[in-house]
C-alpha cells in the first residue's frame, strides 16, 4: 500500500494496529463532525507513519454541503499524487 486516504472514517476502530501502519495516511474530516473529528485526532496521535489531518470547514459527516466533496477530492488527489507519483531518480 503506497498511500491511504480516510474520508470521514473511523480509524480509531483500528486502534490496536494504528502503530503498525507504514503507508502515508491522510485523514479528512468535516469541521462540523465534531465526534469523528475528535476520534480522528486521537487516532492520528497513535500513527507512527507520515500523516496529516485535514478539516473541511463547515462540512458535516457526509460532506453534503456545496463544494465539500470537491474539496475532499482535491485533497485526496493531491495526497495520492504526492505519494504515488513517479519517483525522482
Amino acid at each position: 500500500i503506497g498511500a491511504v486516504v480516510s474520508r470521514g472514517g473511523r480509524p480509531d476502530l483500528a486502534r490496536p494496529r494504528l502503530g503498525d501502519v507504514r503507508a502515508p495516511t491522510l485523514l479528512i474530516v468535516g469541521g462540523r463532525d465534531t465526534l469523528v473529528l475528535d476520534l480522528n485526532r486521537r487516532a492520528q496521535a497513535e500513527l507512527r507513519c507520515e500523516n496529516r489531518l485535514e478539516v473541511v470547514p463547515g462540512a458535516t459527516h457526509l460532506f453534503e454541503e456545496p463544494g465539500a466533496l470537491e474539496q475532499v477530492a482535491g485533497l485526496a488527489g493531491d495526497w495520492f499524487a504526492a505519494h504515488l507519483g513517479p519517483r525522482a531518480g
